[in-house]
């Protein structure tokens, strides 16, 4: 088995902007088990050299890559694929606990309080 590595590609002509390419890249690559957790990723000065980015468009899409929780920087040590689906339920339970308060301070009950979650569902997830 040969070891997985990160392969990106930035479209020179796409509406994104090269920094979107390479955290949408890297979030697809985790997210369908292209990278496992763990994988080290390039530093961000070798990641731009090799695409012909600037060190910041690449330093850019890390930021937005760790704030998201896909990536873990772990100081000098660099950065890795970090366990998503923990990062992603964390963030989800703060956020739902974070709503709960705030409907229960703007005086929703219980029923009014989900049936405003459930339309923002229905609306995030038209598919489901």
């Amino acid at each position: 088995m040969s070891p997985q590595t990160l392969t990106l590609t930035i479209d020179p002509a796409s509406a994104a902007a090269p920094f979107e390419q390479v955290r949408t890249q890297i979030a697809d690559q985790a997210r369908e088990g292209g990278l496992p957790v763990g994988y080290k990723l390039p530093t961000v000065r070798g990641l731009a050299e090799d695409l012909g980015l600037a060190a910041n468009t690449v330093a850019k899409a890390y930021r937005a890559l760790e704030t998201d929780g896909v990536i873990e920087t772990r100081g000098r040590n660099g950065s890795f694929i970090a366990a998503a689906g923990e990062a992603a339920d964390k963030e989800a339970a703060a956020a739902a606990e974070s709503y709960a308060h705030r409907a229960r301070r703007l005086g929703l009950d219980h029923r009014a309080a989900l049936a405003a979650v459930e339309n923002a569902l229905r609306a995030a997830y038209p598919d489901a």
